[in-house]
């Protein structure tokens, strides 16, 4: 027994590695490759190896295999699950964190819901499921576009909810990922969560399913690693600028327009407070409250409020009317600019 806790201290022990205390400006000049990163010995190991537990109590005999990649991202026709470099270090989370304002998958929980979506899309991938006719019944046909973009309806009952911003309907094979991802998790209560919802049906299917294809072995067996860091020439400043360039962000005279509907350049009285202070104070608030929706993005919400806040303070904006009034339209304003700037980016995922 000692020996087994030793051991497992010993591989819970950070690996030291010689760029782990440069500078950001230093280590974004890093090339993937140089890095050196791998899964074994980390916490991302032991999230693996809880994922194939919860497959193994679910009669699941596949075994998806992981690799490190710049993305969250399931292959089609790959059976793994590519997990960002980032996790693998405390010292890149910083680093991302820094630059995307979140990480995505950066505590435990976040973490093994990730793992069971992308586990989803593996274990279709190995058992070939998109090609059955019950499947194409139950979640609609794998074949149609994968969108950019999707305008989700947040009342529907007909898809779970599972990673944030109503993911399950942005496409069938996310349906199916997120609703296997619901029945996977440990003591999950779908069956009461979701009785009466016709997404309930779709979790039976894969509850039946599961029974099926459990103790079969996997069509497709390709280990490979698509786009393995291991292999990445690239540096991370690049990566991070193509990353960046992704969020569009609102444009001034569309954030002018809405502020001018509730700040106003000319206050009533001197003691009228500015609008940019204002911000300042609520900002914290403000997307923590539109956060909790799983809509927006964190980094494109603190986008989103900083120009706000230039913009009141270019325009010498000042409040007009009670507080109360405007947290509810600010929340609006946020929502709108975010909404009509960066509807909702997917994660790329190939079909």
């Amino acid at each position: 027994m000692e020996r087994h806790l030793l051991r497992q201290a010993q591989r819970r022990r950070p690996r030291a590695v010689a760029w782990e205390g440069l500078s950001d400006e230093q280590l974004l000049s890093l090339r993937f490759c140089d890095l050196k990163l791998r899964i074994r010995s980390t916490d991302l190991e032991d999230a693996v190896e809880r994922l194939y537990g919860e497959l193994s109590m679910r009669g699941i005999r596949f075994r998806p295999h992981c690799w490190l990649a710049q993305e969250w991202f399931s292959p089609d026709g790959v059976p793994g699950i590519a997990i960002p470099f980032y996790l693998a270090h405390k010292r890149l989370i910083r680093l991302e964190r820094r630059f995307m304002r979140e990480v995505e998958g950066g505590n435990r929980n976040w973490l093994m819901r990730i793992l069971r979506h992308e586990a989803g899309h593996a274990i279709d991938s190995a058992y070939r499921l998109r090609r059955r006719g019950g499947w194409r019944e139950v979640f609609g046909p794998a074949s149609l576009p994968y969108p950019d973009t999707y305008r989700p309806r947040p009342g529907s009952r007909r898809f779970v909810q599972h990673l944030g911003a109503w993911y399950a309907q942005a496409h069938p094979t996310e349906d199916f990922a997120e609703t296997f991802a619901v029945w996977l998790k440990p003591r999950s209560g779908w069956r009461r969560e979701y009785a009466g919802w016709p997404a309930y049906a779709k979790l039976q299917f894969i509850d039946q399913l599961a029974r099926e294809i459990g103790d079969q072995r996997p069509q497709i067996a390709d280990r490979s690693t698509i786009e393995d860091i291991t292999h990445e020439t690239g540096t991370l400043r690049e990566h991070y600028e193509r990353k960046l360039a992704r969020y569009r962000l609102p444009r001034r005279s569309s954030a002018d327009e809405l502020l001018l509907k509730v700040f106003t350049a000319v206050p009533r009285n001197r003691s009228a407070p500015k609008a940019a202070g204002v911000l300042r104070e609520m900002r914290a608030s403000l997307r923590q409250q539109i956060k909790r929706s799983g809509a927006f993005s964190e980094y494109l919400l603190h986008q989103v409020l900083r120009l706000m806040t230039e913009r009141c303070e270019s325009l010498d904006l000042y409040v007009r009317g009670s507080r109360r009034e405007l947290r509810s339209q600010l929340l609006w304003i946020v929502a709108r600019l975010a909404e009509s700037y960066e509807e909702r980016k997917l994660p790329r995922v190939a079909l």
